[in-house]
């Protein structure tokens, strides 16, 4: 079964960079990209598109990690809050234990 899933992941990233390629190749044009305050030198679309989404991917990283960054927080907490409610609850169950004839 494992072996399944890595020939099916071996082939959708054959496909996506097979159709990339396709997609570089048919998108030679050269043109520049005009950003309203500064014009970027001629480049091919796909070199324009490509940055864009490299630079897209990046941002929306940047712009998860503060909540990522919260929610891991929470949940150190919540451990740390359920490590000690456990040792609690050992103490209790020693306790009772103890109390029994």
């Amino acid at each position: 079964m494992r072996w399944l899933k890595g020939l099916i992941l071996a082939i959708i990233l054959l496909a996506v960079l097979l159709i990339g390629i396709l997609f570089a190749v048919n998108n030679q044009q050269a043109m520049p990209l005009n950003l309203i305050w500064i014009e970027l030198p001629p480049a091919s679309l796909s070199v324009w598109l490509l940055a864009s989404l490299v630079a897209g991917v990046l941002l929306g990283m940047l712009a998860m990690s503060g909540i990522y960054l919260r929610l891991r927080a929470l949940l150190t907490r919540a451990q740390r809050h359920n490590q000690q409610q456990r040792k609690e609850l050992d103490k209790l169950r020693i306790q009772e234990m103890k109390e029994l004839p």
